[in-house]
C-alpha cells in the first residue's frame, strides 16, 4: 500500500497550492506567518484550513484503516490518527505557507519586468 504514501501528500499539496494562490488573490498574508503572527484571527485560519483539508483527512484516516486492516489484521487508532495527519495535515500546511510566498515573488518579479515603450507608458 505505497500508493497512501504518495497520493495522500499530493492530494493535501495541491488542496494547499490551491489556497496559497486564493490567499495571494485576497492580499492575506502567508498562511504559516499568520498562524505564528496573528492572534486575532489565529483560530478563524484553522477553522477555514480545516474545512479545506477535512475531506483530505478522512480519506487519510480510510485508507490507513484499510491498509491496518489489510496488512496488520487490527485496528491501531492512534496510530492512524499520527499517519493520517503527517501524510495529510503537514503537508497541506507547509505547501500553502511556502507557495503562498512564492506565488508573491513570481508576481512582483513579473510586475517588475514589464517595460512599456516611451509612446504606450501608462498614465
Amino acid at each position: 500500500m505505497w500508493i497512501r504514501i504518495i497520493i495522500q501528500p499530493l492530494v493535501s499539496a495541491l488542496i494547499g497550492l490551491r489556497s496559497a494562490v486564493k490567499d495571494f488573490r485576497e492580499g492575506r498574508p502567508s498562511f504559516c506567518w499568520s498562524l505564528i503572527a496573528d492572534k486575532a484571527s489565529r483560530r478563524a485560519l484553522l477553522i477555514e484550513g480545516w474545512k479545506e483539508i477535512t475531506k483530505v483527512f478522512v480519506v487519510a484516516v480510510s485508507i490507513d484503516v484499510v491498509y491496518q486492516l489489510a496488512v496488520l489484521h487490527w485496528i491501531y487508532p492512534l496510530q492512524t490518527l499520527i499517519v493520517a495527519s503527517i501524510l495529510a495535515l503537514l503537508p497541506y500546511v507547509v505547501i500553502r505557507g511556502f507557495a503562498n510566498w512564492i506565488v508573491g515573488l513570481w508576481y512582483s518579479g513579473r510586475t517588475k519586468s514589464r517595460t512599456f515603450p516611451v509612446s504606450r507608458k501608462p498614465v
